[in-house]
């Protein structure tokens, strides 16, 4: 079914729902600078609104410009993104930013064609960022937006498809207004966000509620049609923590590609025997596990300390426990030096 029948009317009802009832005093909102506008895109993608907060701030007092960000190192960067998670993010964002000072001359393309060109911005976030610092009537379609687009038009077509979800796309752009398309594209993030939420959207407060075909149907949560489940996995890995007796902390660096990929642990071993075959005869302390949910598996994460002994021990940084904040840890590890 098209849009076209409630087209006008939509865009001018989430228009003025936004304008009276939507978040309006975030600190990247009533701002037209393409930095931080972008900035909190991607800090936003997969994250609550909540959890971003302090990140962004402290982003931007240590990098208040596009050009100071690309200046600083990778491992600066993963440093004050540690425990948002999703570490491919601050990976781009940091190549980004490079692109954006190096070929740009520090100012983001005006397009939202000329955004998707740079790393790390897909189409949908190419689009907010054009829509809220431009102007440009460009439609975006993120996770809150499928959903609050999926009930209106009660779309039944199976997003794990590639060409269901070209056909949404499509509706998406041909129900943005003529006018106001920045406010607009900010209720549709706020409606899926507080009002048509996955499982418990509250029907009675939301403006749309007349032209939703979807609740008219009697059962909105139905839409989207997404098929297509993840297999979730489990993984099972051994840390070895060894620690001076002046405080300092043996760390890795993890690969470049991979989970948590460039960030620093405990020396890691796919197995109980392994880490303890890094040091024979030690008497190891075993520490609760951790078990840590991640997007496609379940892992388990068994930590035994030790007071380094003389001898030869892991390759690795010995780090200072009060310079860790230097170091990019993931939240578990983190989280577990400082409960130790």
């Amino acid at each position: 079914m098209r849009p076209t029948a409630l087209s006008e009317d939509f865009g001018k009802t989430v228009v003025a729902w936004q304008r009276k009832h939507g978040r309006n005093t975030l600190p990247w909102q009533n701002t037209r600078d393409p930095y931080r506008v972008w900035l909190s895109e991607i800090m936003l993608q997969q994250t609550q609104v909540v959890t971003v907060l302090g990140y962004y701030e402290r982003f931007l007092t240590r990098w208040p410009k596009v050009t100071d960000l690309a200046a600083a190192t990778l491992d600066e960067v993963l440093a004050q993104w540690a425990g948002l998670g999703y570490y491919s993010r601050a990976r781009n964002l940091y190549a980004c930013a490079r692109a954006v000072a190096e070929l740009h001359g520090g100012a983001f393309p005006p397009t939202a064609a000329g955004l998707q060109s740079l790393p790390g911005i897909g189409r949908s976030t190419a689009a907010a960022i054009a829509a809220f610092c431009f102007g440009e009537r460009v439609a975006i379609l993120d996770g809150n937006v499928k959903r609050v687009l999926g009930r209106v038009l009660a779309f039944d077509g199976d997003l794990a498809s590639s060409t269901s979800e070209r056909r949404l796309w499509d509706h998406a752009t041909e129900l943005l207004p003529e006018r106001d398309v920045d406010r607009y594209t900010q209720g549709l993030m706020d409606l899926g966000a507080t009002v048509c939420t996955t499982r418990s959207p509250n029907c009675l407060l939301c403006p749309v509620q007349p032209l939703c075909r979807g609740q008219q149907a009697g059962d909105p949560t139905r839409y989207p049609v997404k098929t297509r489940k993840l297999k979730r996995g489990r993984r099972e890995n051994w840390w070895l923590w060894l620690e001076k007796a002046g405080g300092q902390i043996l760390l890795q660096q993890r690969p470049a590609t991979g989970v948590w990929a460039g960030l620093w642990t405990l020396p890691m071993y796919h197995d109980e025997a392994g880490a303890r075959a890094a040091l024979p005869g030690a008497v190891l302390e075993t520490l609760p596990r951790i078990e840590h949910a991640l997007t496609h598996f379940d892992w388990v994460l068994h930590t035994m300390r030790v007071e380094a002994p003389e001898g030869n021990l892991p390759g690795g940084t010995w780090v200072a426990r009060e310079k860790l904040a230097d170091y990019a840890l993931p939240a578990p590890l983190k989280k577990l030096i400082d409960e130790s």
